[in-house]
């Protein structure tokens, strides 16, 4: 499954999410696309509350706090 990845630089919540993507692509077919949202005027507005956000086909899929368990659910 190939997801976007809403981040920015500095944001702890962000690193910890992407940790636990690293952590899930060794048992699951997961990879990403990175956005910085402070790069992206568009993606900013969107989610600058939100960060970090995942998400599929348009669809946030899991955003804020995200861990292990709430990756393996998405498979």
């Amino acid at each position: 499954m190939h997801v976007i990845f809403y981040t920015k630089p500095g944001c702890h919540l962000c690193d910890d999410a992407e940790a636990m993507m690293k952590l899930a692509q060794e048992d699951f077919p997961l990879t990403w696309s990175t956005v910085n949202i402070e790069t992206d005027d568009e993606s900013h507005e969107k989610y600058m509350l939100m960060i970090p956000v995942i998400e599929k086909d348009g669809e946030v899929l899991l955003y804020g706090q995200i861990g292990y368990a709430d990756l393996i659910e998405l498979f």
